[in-house]
């Protein structure tokens, strides 16, 4: 949200709170909502979730966005600066991870549908590819650790958030000690062959 120490708005905000005469409340919604870290309600809220939305854009500014979701407390709020979070096996294109590779900058919007509530974090990613992070065995079945580093932490209106009620977290989370299922798709005729090969115990 906020882009210098003089103005926490860009040009094409600005165009926008003008246009519809916002430009006060939204100074005064930068003022007294936005920080740069996480206080510990957000700490508590994020570690409730079970899945958020991720931004990121490669090099050219192409943006992408992409669903995360594992077990109630998949994110970690490491402090007040740090978040961490799983990469688990997924489609094999590595959109999100690619990207973090080539431009760091990263959105997080977590929204909790049974008590409207979202809460937005703008940051820097990094996704080591060694397997040394410390934190690897904390999550059975992730791949590497996505760890982002807290620039812009808001809370939106949740006025527009649907009431919805979770039935079950995915079968597909993987669980210590229990054989996580394949999905479907990767039996298909389409896929089968080219799928990447299971590393050797």
């Amino acid at each position: 949200m906020k882009t210098s120490a003089e103005d926490p708005y860009h040009a094409g905000a600005r165009h926008w709170q003008d246009r519809f005469d916002s430009r006060r409340l939204a100074d005064r919604l930068a003022e007294r909502l936005s920080r740069p870290e996480l206080s510990a309600d957000d700490r508590v809220f994020i570690a409730r979730q079970s899945m958020f939305f991720l931004a990121s854009a490669d090099a050219a500014g192409q943006p992408d966005v992409s669903y995360k979701g594992g077990a109630p407390g998949f994110v970690q709020a490491l402090d007040a600066r740090t978040l961490a979070f799983p990469s688990y096996d997924g489609n094999g294109m590595f959109r999100s991870l690619g990207n973090l590779l080539q431009n760091e900058r990263v959105g997080l919007l977590f929204i909790d549908f049974e008590q409207p509530r979202r809460l937005r974090v703008l940051g820097r990613a990094a996704a080591p590819d060694d397997n040394n992070d410390e934190l690897l065995p904390c999550w059975p079945g992730a791949q590497v650790v996505v760890r982002v580093a807290v620039d812009l932490v808001f809370p939106n209106c949740p006025r527009y958030i649907h009431r919805m009620q979770p039935l079950e977290v995915s079968p597909y989370v993987p669980v210590e000690g229990v054989a996580t299922p394949e999905p479907a798709w990767k039996s298909f005729d389409s896929f089968c062959d080219v799928l990447p090969r299971k590393p050797v115990p």
